[in-house]
C-alpha cells in the first residue's frame, strides 16, 4: 500500500487465502486490506493516537439511520453521553474528493447533527465544523483533540 498523508503508524498485518489483512483496533479482528480500509486505518489510528479519543467511542462502519434509510459512515466518533461528535467518510488514495463528497456528508450531518465531519483519501484531509444557524459548514485546520469530560 501507498504511503499515505499521516503520521507512521504501526499496523499489524497477516496473509490468509491470498490475502492481505489489517487487525482493526475498534473492531478487533482482521479486515481484508483494499485501499480505502488502508485510509480508514489510518483514520482510526490518527483520531486515537493523535487526538487522543478512547477507542470505546470510536465506530468502524456504523451504520445510522437518516432520513429513515440505513446509511454506512466509515468512521463515527461519539461523544460520552452518546451524541455523534465526528462522521468520518473515507475515500480510496485515488479517488477525487470532489464538492458532491462534501455535500453529501453535510445533508446527511443535517438529520445526525455532529458537530464536525471530515472527509479523506489519505492524502487530503478536510475538516469541517458544522454550522447549524446557516446550514453550512465551516473548513478547519485539524480536529479538536479529545478533552475528557471531568465527573
Amino acid at each position: 500500500m501507498e504511503n499515505l498523508n499521516f503520521p507512521g503508524y504501526r499496523f499489524r498485518f497477516k496473509n490468509s487465502e491470498n490475502k492481505s489483512l489489517i487487525f482493526d483496533v475498534v473492531r478487533k479482528k482482521f479486515v481484508v486490506l483494499q485501499p480505502e480500509e488502508w485510509v480508514r486505518q489510518h483514520v482510526v489510528r490518527y483520531l486515537h493516537e493523535d487526538k487522543k479519543y478512547p477507542l470505546s467511542l470510536i465506530n468502524v462502519e456504523k451504520q445510522i439511520r437518516v432520513h429513515s434509510l440505513p446509511k454506512r459512515f466509515d468512521v463515527v466518533v461519539f461523544s460520552p453521553g452518546g451524541e455523534i461528535d465526528i462522521l468520518v467518510e473515507c475515500k480510496a488514495p485515488d479517488v477525487r474528493i470532489s464538492r458532491d463528497t462534501f455535500d453529501q456528508i453535510a445533508r446527511y450531518n443535517l438529520d445526525l447533527k455532529a458537530r464536525f465531519f471530515l472527509v479523506t483519501n489519505g492524502l487530503n484531509h478536510y475538516f469541517c465544523r458544522i454550522d447549524y444557524e446557516n446550514a453550512s459548514y465551516v473548513f478547519l485546520e485539524d480536529l479538536p483533540s479529545y478533552i475528557p469530560v471531568s465527573d
